[in-house]
This record gives C-alpha cells, structure tokens and sequence, in this order.
C-alpha cells in the first residue's frame, strides 16, 4: 500500500507536466495537434479546424490530462484517472508517428512516440491494479461454483425428502393393512363366538 502511494505521484508527474505545458504554451503542441486534427477531420468528412479551434483543443486536452494525472497522484478513483490518462495520450503517440516522416524529424518524432507508448503502458498497467484484490474473473468462478454447490446440496436435500416420504407412506400402508388384519380376525372370532352362542341357545 505504502509502495502504491509513493508511485502513483511519480508516474503521474510526467503527465501533469505535460498537460501544464500544453495547457499554458499551446503554441508550442499547434504544430503536431494541427496535424491530427486534419487527418480527425478528414476522416470525419467535416470542416478543417482553424488555429483557434486548434488552440482551444490542446488546452482542453492539456486541462484534462491535468485533472487525470492529479487525481492518480492523490490516489482518487486511481484505477479510472489512470485509464483516462492512457486514453489521452493514444492520440498522441497516433499523432507523433514517425513512420510517415524523414531525417531529423523521423527522430524527433520517434523520441516522442517511445515515449508515448511506454506512458500509456505504465498507464494502463496502473489501471488494472487490483491492490491485491480478487479479480472480476477469480469472483466470476467462485460465485458459480457456490451457485453449483447450492444445486447440488439442494437436489441431495430433495431426494432425502423423497426418500423420507416414501419410507413413511410405506411404513402407513404396512400398518393400516396390519390393523385391518387384526379388525377383520378379531370380527371373524366375534361371529363365530356369536354362532356358537346362538346354536347353543337352539340346543
């Protein structure tokens, strides 16, 4: 828990510095935001957006990306400011590609787009921490198997009862057939008794 503490802050300093940056010196991310936001535009099918509206997008990106990182480094909600952070800065790695360029801007932007992808690793990663928690997956199986031992204990109980009912039906039936045995004998001794009297009296 102590380790947690101590690292988000730090893997959140890079991004709230970046944010900061694009936040207060917009002109100075224009360049690469102009270039993703024209191909965005292209594909969209929609207006070019003007420098202005070019400006405006990398402060609000800058002030988002601000927002994330300080609350990583606070440890609120830090599993989903630790996603939207990645989320972030996939367009920038998208947008600092260097496989369409060459010379000294190929390098330039190869630095940057490293970078890029080891921050929306380490990101991510921070994102799935558990904290030592069970994962969706681990309580997924033990909830069925719970739910499947239940059934099983439920279908043992039923059949016990079955059993129980049967063997007291069965044990009903014997001794309702033994009384009936007796009443039918003591009523053939009675008549015989009745018989015997009444031939003696004729006698």
């Amino acid at each position: 828990m102590l380790l947690r503490r101590l690292a988000r802050p730090l893997l959140a300093a890079p991004f709230v510095y970046d944010g900061l940056s694009a936040a207060l010196h917009p002109s100075e991310h224009t360049a690469a935001a102009r270039e993703g936001a024209d191909r965005a535009t292209e594909a969209l099918g929609i207006d070019r957006l003007d420098d202005t509206q070019v400006s405006l997008l990398v402060r609000a990106h800058g002030a988002a990306t601000i927002a994330a990182g300080l609350l990583l480094a606070v440890g609120r909600a830090p599993r989903t400011a630790a996603l939207t952070l990645a989320a972030l800065t996939a367009p920038l790695a998208a947008v600092n590609q260097p496989f369409t360029s060459s010379g000294d801007v190929r390098k330039e932007k190869t630095a940057k787009f490293v970078r890029n992808l080891g921050s929306v690793g380490a990101a991510v990663v921070a994102g799935i921490d558990l904290e030592g928690r069970p994962g969706v997956g681990y309580r997924i199986e033990q909830k069925r198997a719970s739910a499947s031992k239940s059934a099983k204990h439920t279908v043992e109980s039923a059949t016990k009862d079955a059993r129980h009912a049967a063997s007291s039906a069965s044990k009903s039936v014997r001794h309702t057939a033994g009384t009936a045995t007796h009443d039918a004998r003591s009523a053939a001794k009675q008549a015989k008794a009745a018989v015997a009297r009444a031939k003696a009296k004729v006698s």
